[in-house]
């Protein structure tokens, strides 16, 4: 019955393209889905979307997070709506929006005849340091990378991580620290690393910058579909031959050593990170539970992500807030965890700078490095 009415609903509108479109491909499409459980022969929808890609995606959390409220707020406005960015490149500011089903043309684009791009010389992130991707003036997809990079940047950095804990003893719990949430996809921020700080940089260590790659894929557009935000990996083959499919991409390295320490030297850099994830998960957990005094477990899914695990199952029960008891360690470990998880591609963007700060976080909370081997400051291999 409700896959039938569905049906009705979009033939009974003759303008139903015009007038929502994309609203009648998401009925038909989970009318087909359910349906298909309870029919003999299922419709093959391997090649179907109910959605938009990427930027474009406007049924998303993304874009739908404000809808209670019917606006978006100026300190998310710049990246949530599709009016945003075009007024913060404009005039530098940020106001309320309203709504949108994901950014449009004009977002990105100044003029819709000719598709021009709107212009990002440079970016000011978090940190307050300010980059850019192009080399010069005439670096044409450096230039159109910068819109990218004006958000995805990240919301905090080294740098609000010690405004927070300044002068605080940094194994003690205070009521006053909260955590810090780099926020997602701080893609431009890993790129960049220690030139823009985006992950947490303990002090007397030293960390690498902007990953240089080849001269041909050194930008965002370079890599990814602008639009469907997909990776071109078709490319990479060219030089990375065990490279067919967009899972592959993980198989990748370019060292022989073994960061991790796990006797595998054939994995891929995003192996490597994460087994030093792991393992800076279980410090986290036993400095919470010994030294802050409260078990601690994580959920990427669910804000405020870390929770207190008040019965000690390992698992975040509906009655457990939010994790409170924070020592200035404890947060910085927390942070760089977070900013790990946040970036699904932060082995490509930048891989030895984040397990650099994964490897210190490991030490700031009395974890254990041995066997494993921080990646040198000098300038990134790839």
């Amino acid at each position: 019955a409700k896959a039938a009415y569905n049906y009705q609903v979009s033939l009974k509108d003759p303008g139903r393209y015009a007038h929502g479109g994309k609203y009648i491909i998401e009925l038909l499409y989970d009318s087909l889905e359910d349906i298909n459980q309870a029919i003999a022969n299922p419709v093959d929808m391997s090649a179907m979307h109910r959605i938009d890609h990427g930027h474009f995606a406007g049924s998303e959390e993304a874009f739908r997070h404000w809808d209670e409220e019917g606006f978006v707020p100026g300190t998310c406005s710049r990246c949530h709506s599709a009016a945003g960015l075009p007024l913060f490149l404009e005039q530098g500011v940020t106001i309320n929006q309203p709504t949108a089903n994901g950014l449009n043309c004009a977002t990105c684009h100044s003029d819709l005849t000719t598709f021009e791009l709107r212009t990002s010389e440079e970016v000011t992130f978090p940190s307050g340091a300010t980059v850019s991707l192009a080399t010069d003036e005439n670096d044409e997809n450096g230039l159109k990378s910068n819109l990218c990079i004006n958000c995805h940047q990240g919301r905090e950095s080294t740098v609000s991580v010690n405004r927070l804990v300044e002068g605080m003893d940094p194994n003690a719990v205070s009521e006053a620290i909260r955590f810090l949430n780099v926020h997602y996809f701080a893609a431009g921020a890993t790129l960049f690393g220690t030139e823009v700080k985006g992950a947490y940089e303990f002090e007397g260590q030293e960390y690498l910058g902007r990953n240089e790659h080849v001269n041909a894929f050194n930008s965002c557009v370079e890599c990814h579909n602008a639009h469907a935000l997909e990776v071109e990996y078709q490319e990479c083959s060219d030089c990375h031959e065990n490279v067919q499919a967009p899972e592959d991409l993980k198989l990748i390295r370019v060292s022989e050593i073994d960061f991790d320490g796990d006797g595998d030297v054939s994995e891929g850099l995003y192996g490597e990170i994460q087994t030093v994830n792991d393992a800076l998960y279980a410090a986290i957990q036993e400095y919470a539970a010994n030294v802050a005094g409260t078990p601690i477990i994580y959920n990427s899914a669910r804000y405020p992500y870390f929770f207190a695990d008040a019965n000690g199952n390992g698992e975040v029960d509906g009655d457990e807030g939010g994790y409170a008891t924070w020592t200035p360690n404890l947060l910085k470990a927390a942070y760089n965890y977070q900013y790990a998880q946040k970036d699904p591609g932060a082995f490509a963007h930048n891989g030895k700078y984040v397990l650099q700060v994964l490897m210190d976080s490991i030490d700031a909370v009395g974890g254990s490095t041995a066997g494993m081997t921080r990646p040198s400051a000098a300038a990134p291999e790839s």
